[in-house]
């Protein structure tokens, strides 16, 4: 489903194979319901023609009997058929939640492309169910198709013209049905959409309360959300008045369909073709009609919503890899040189860059811009629209996205911290020798956020690290960053929230940490910069000069502007 490029229809069709045995048994279990339930009037019909009739106490007694077997069974199979038709709508969901996780989670990316990471999260939750109802639908459709051929053939069976109207009368209905679905249709996915981008927008305007406060921009925040809420709103009011259109015409044009059966069997029984006892029978079968359309009409609307979200969810699956996966290998031993070779890539121009293995090379650039697509384009995260990033001679767009990057560790300044221990936020789920932990706490002074807390290391942060200070997440996150000892390490302003004193004790342990494994540190701090081997300047997306620190600050007035400022 990942790499075939998947449409919606795609999408539907694998959930229902996906859920197949699940869907075939609930089904047959579903007929077993619907026949018996169709079977009820035509049972009451033969007790009145030959029991009530006759005055038969034997054949009333046997027939009751028959009746509460009849019951027994409907009422079984219905428990046990909405068991699994609920578990097959969960499973297929759950199906859908893991391959879209698995599009999100492919190292070569792309997934996120033009999307809000609450849209993404929407698409998840909300499309993921409805395409799982879907599952769960077809064996209602199936047992209510079921319901009207076997009262069909009952009705033929007491008369024939009673028979060939229902025959005759469901397909056209059926046709109906389906064109008035198509306004819900389309509604619905505009709804979802609304729905998605609504979630994206919050989940943004969260992530960024505390800047928004700094700024003194709520009251533009909350217009915004408002504007955004407002829509999906609307969207959401017009699918469900859709939706109550489509369930109130499909439920008009059943109940005249079944008014007209029922006077076409009056007429029999005036005219003495049919026995009271048929007509009863008729009657019920009649009024037994309403269910099986009534399934239909809700399988009708689910499958309608479960069309819009499958192709949202296809658009999520077929979207394109923004790196290819490539078949170099890395040389062995690694020795981590970095070379960059005229890459151009949005605010980047044909930057020319070596790097020494072992060496703490620092970039400074005013733009951050430029900074961000340096980092993309080393993490590689995208490939350059020119040049090369090279990592021991060998193209990083020519290896896998999972080897570029356990070989070069690219960590953002707004790295995010998860709703688990300190301890495992530097762990990073991995399984990191604790001593190497311990060194990754010390260097980045994050030992010292662990000693003010209740618990120390297993002290459970809240959702992105929000219980902690800016400088204590930024520790945090550097410790992660260390504690993964990469052969290449890219970090950004990884100290911008920390006081002067802790700054400069993190930039020697940084030092000493990283001895012998190479380091680049995208920054302007003048702490962390005087700790390198070299400093490399970037202005207008390209390198102007290089150096070290000490003659950078005496030489170059830019330079000085950018760190000391």
């Amino acid at each position: 489903m990942l790499d075939g490029g998947p449409t919606g229809g795609h999408v539907l069709r694998g959930v229902i194979r996906g859920q197949r045995r699940r869907i075939v048994t609930a089904s047959f279990l579903g007929m077993g319901h619907q026949g018996c339930e169709a079977l009820v009037p035509v049972v009451i019909g033969v007790i009145i023609d030959e029991a009530v009739s006759t005055g038969s106490s034997a054949a009333l007694l046997r027939w009751l009997l028959v009746l509460a077997v009849v019951f027994l069974v409907l009422s079984t199979c219905y428990r046990t058929a909405a068991r699994i038709t609920d578990g097959a709508g969960e499973h297929a969901a759950h199906r859908v939640r893991l391959d879209l996780g698995a599009k999100v989670l492919d190292p070569r990316g792309g997934a996120d492309r033009g999307r809000l990471p609450g849209a993404l999260t929407a698409v998840a939750t909300g499309d993921a169910a409805r395409v799982g109802a879907v599952a769960a639908a077809v064996p209602y459709a199936m047992s209510a198709l079921a319901g009207l051929a076997i009262s069909a053939v009952a009705l033929l069976r007491v008369s024939v013209p009673l028979g060939l109207l229902v025959l005759l009368g469901v397909p056209p209905l059926l046709w109906i049905g389906h064109r008035i679905s198509r306004p819900l249709e389309q509604r619905s996915e505009v709804e979802q959409e609304r729905a998605a981008h609504a979630s994206g927008v919050a989940a943004d305007l969260v992530a960024g309360l505390r800047v928004l406060k700094g700024m003194g921009a709520e009251r533009a925040a909350v217009s915004r959300y408002r504007l955004t809420s407002r829509e999906s709103l609307d969207a959401a009011l017009r699918a469900a008045r859709s939706r109550a259109w489509h369930d109130g015409a499909i439920l008009a044009l059943t109940g005249i369909f079944i008014a007209v059966i029922g006077l076409v069997g009056a007429h029999l029984a005036m005219r003495g073709s049919i026995s009271v006892g048929d007509l009863v029978a008729a009657v019920g079968l009649a009024q037994y009609l309403l269910g099986p359309f009534q399934l239909l009409t809700y399988v009708n609307g689910e499958f309608a919503q479960g069309r819009a979200s499958a192709g949202r969810i296809a658009e999520v699956l077929a979207s394109p890899p923004a790196v290819t996966a490539g078949a170099a290998r890395l040389p062995h031993p690694f020795a981590g040189r970095l070379r960059l070779r005229g890459v151009t890539h949005g605010a980047l121009r044909r930057v020319d860059l070596d790097v020494a293995p072992g060496s703490l090379v620092g970039i400074v650039t005013k733009d951050p811009a430029a900074a961000n697509d340096l980092l993309l384009c080393l993490g590689r995260e995208l490939d350059p629209d020119e040049g090369s990033v090279e990592l021991d001679g060998v193209p990083l767009s020519e290896l896998d996205p999972e080897d570029a990057r356990r070989a070069v560790l690219v960590a953002h300044h707004d790295a995010t911290l998860f709703e688990s221990s300190l301890l495992e936020n530097v762990r990073a789920g991995a399984d990191r020798p604790a001593e190497d932990v311990a060194r990754a706490l010390a260097a980045a002074t994050a030992d010292e956020v662990a000693q003010a807390l209740p618990d120390g290391v297993d002290t459970v942060l809240a959702e992105r690290g929000r219980s902690l200070s800016g400088g204590q997440r930024q520790r945090v996150a550097l410790a992660r960053a260390l504690a993964a000892d990469p052969p290449v390490l890219v970090v950004h302003d990884p100290t911008t929230a920390v006081d002067s004193v802790t700054e400069a004790r993190i930039a020697a342990r940084l030092r000493e940490l990283r001895r012998g494994r190479t380091t680049v540190l995208v920054t302007t701090s003048p702490a962390l910069l005087a700790g390198t081997d070299r400093v490399v300047v970037l202005e207008a997306g390209t390198v102007s000069t290089e150096g070290s620190h000490p003659d950078l600050i005496a030489a170059d007035e830019s330079y000085r502007a950018a760190v000391l400022a």
